[in-house]
C-alpha cells in the first residue's frame, strides 16, 4: 500500500483536523478526526510523535507502531475522513495489543462524536 494517497502533509491540514474535527483520549494516545471534503479522496492519517516520547529512534518506532494500527482501519474509514493520531509520553513502552485496543476504541468512540455531530448538523 502507498502511504503517500493516505498522508496528511501539511500544517495547515494537520491543524485542520485538530481544530475542526472531534478528539477522543486514551492513556497513551489522542485521536483527532473530522471530515475534511465530501468527496472520494481517500481516508488521510497523519502522526504526531514529539520529542516528549524520546529521541528519533523511539519516535520512529512508535510511528512505525502507530500506523500498522491504523492500516486495516482505513478501508473501513468513511471517504474524506482525516485522521490524527497524537502520542502521549510512555506510548513507548505499551505493549502492542494494549495500544491497538486503546487506538481501536479511540477511533471507534471519535466515530460516535462525529456521526452525532453530523446529525445535529442536519
Amino acid at each position: 500500500m502507498s502511504w503517500s494517497r493516505h498522508r496528511l502533509h501539511t500544517g495547515d491540514e494537520f491543524r485542520a483536523v485538530t481544530r475542526g474535527g472531534v478528539r477522543s483520549a486514551r492513556s497513551h494516545v489522542v485521536v483527532h478526526l473530522t471530515l475534511l471534503t465530501q468527496g472520494d479522496e481517500a481516508p488521510r492519517v497523519g502522526f504526531v510523535v514529539s520529542k516528549k516520547i524520546g529521541n528519533a529512534v523511539v519516535r520512529n518506532r512508535v510511528t512505525r507502531r502507530l500506523r500498522e494500527i491504523i492500516r486495516p482501519q482505513l478501508a473501513t474509514m468513511p471517504p474524506g475522513s482525516a485522521v490524527v493520531l497524537r502520542a502521549l509520553p510512555g506510548i513507548d513502552a505499551q505493549v502492542f495489543a494494549d495500544l491497538r485496543a486503546d487506538v481501536d476504541s479511540a477511533l471507534s468512540t471519535a466515530e460516535r462524536k462525529l456521526d452525532r455531530r453530523a446529525e445535529s448538523v442536519r
